[in-house]
Formats: structure tokens, C-alpha cells, sequence
């Protein structure tokens, strides 16, 4: 699986419109915490008992096939890498996760969003 950055992600995507961005985030983080403008709601876990989604696969598939690239994202990259070696099993070719995800590393005062991700970078996204 490649590894890029979130700045990489964001130029990978807008340059290239086969390109799926899904974050697979729960729910409840992509409405309240926000989510990368054009991502895709696919929760690899989902609240309550953070069982693996049953339904994740069927639902890349439905929204990517197998051969369009995909690109991952999650709070800090962790979910997103374990969600993409489950594709690559999978027989999905192309898949992308975005280091340190939507809100990044903690810093040294247990905030997110300070030293690197998605936000920290400030790149386009969204709130509900």
C-alpha cells in the first residue's frame, strides 16, 4: 500500500477524477469532526463495539470497483492503513492512505490538529 502525505492526497485526488477518497472514520467523526471536502463516509469500525464494519467491502466495491485508485483516510492514519491492507487482500491494486489522517499526531498537550494531518496542513474540508 502506498503511504503519501496529506498535501499528496489532495493534489493526487483533484488531479485525477477516477480517484475515490473514502474515510473510514465512524460516522459520528465524519458529521461532527469534519472530513476532507469530496470524501466518502465507509466507517472500517463502527460505535458501538468497533467490530469491523460487515458491509465495508461491498460498499468500496460499490463505489470504487477494483480498479480505480483509493485513497484512505482516517484521524491519524492507523485505521486507514489496517482498512487498506484488508482491500489490497482483497484485490484492490491501487490503494493510498494518507499519513497521520484527518486531525494528526497528538501533540505534547494531547491536542490534535497542531503538528501535522489533514487540518494542521489546511486543506479543504468540511463540517455537518
Amino acid at each position: 500500500m502506498n503511504q503519501i502525505s496529506p498535501a499528496e492526497a489532495y493534489r493526487f485526488f483533484c488531479d485525477n477524477p477516477e480517484v475515490v477518497f473514502v474515510d473510514v472514520r465512524c460516522d459520528i467523526e465524519y458529521l461532527f469532526v469534519g472530513h476532507p471536502e469530496g470524501a466518502l463516509s465507509i466507517p472500517w469500525r463502527n460505535e458501538p463495539d468497533w467490530e469491523i464494519n460487515p458491509d465495508f467491502l461491498s460498499k468500496v466495491r460499490e463505489a470504487a470497483s477494483i480498479n480505480r485508485p483509493i485513497i484512505l483516510i482516517c484521524k491519524s492514519g492507523c485505521r486507514s492503513k489496517e482498512a487498506g491492507a484488508f482491500l489490497k487482500e482483497h484485490g484492490f491494486t491501487e490503494v493510498y492512505n494518507v499519513l497521520h489522517g484527518f486531525e494528526g499526531d497528538l501533540d505534547g498537550n494531547y491536542h490534535r490538529s497542531s503538528i501535522n494531518g489533514w487540518r494542521h496542513d489546511g486543506l479543504p474540508w468540511q463540517q455537518c
